[in-house]
């Protein structure tokens, strides 16, 4: 596990061959609970090849001097990730209820 929320990461690796590559991350928050998202892709195995980009946004809960993960999304695609986008966005130019 980590001790830094700089030290987390999704890359994964079965012997020499990175099955998750991590491309990218961005930190949300940090503190006792770290929100982060990152972007990766997944080796296909039998193309040979890397997937399309994904994204996983996960959670981290540090206990012990150690962030663990807790939970987890995965934005499956560039089109749902796409269709989050646009929610938030029409949710953020709405008028706040008070």
């Amino acid at each position: 596990m980590s001790e830094t929320v700089d030290d987390l990461s999704v890359s994964y690796f079965e012997g020499d061959l990175e099955t998750v590559k991590q491309l990218d991350k961005i930190v949300l928050t940090k503190g006792a609970w770290a929100t982060l998202i990152f972007r990766y892709q997944d080796w296909d195995q039998n193309k040979q090849a890397y997937s399309p980009d994904k994204y996983t946004i996960r959670r981290y809960q540090k206990k012990n001097g150690e962030y663990k993960q807790r939970s987890k999304f995965n934005i499956s695609s560039k089109d749902q990730a796409e269709k989050i986008i646009a929610a938030l966005q029409v949710w953020l130019q709405e008028p706040t209820a008070e």
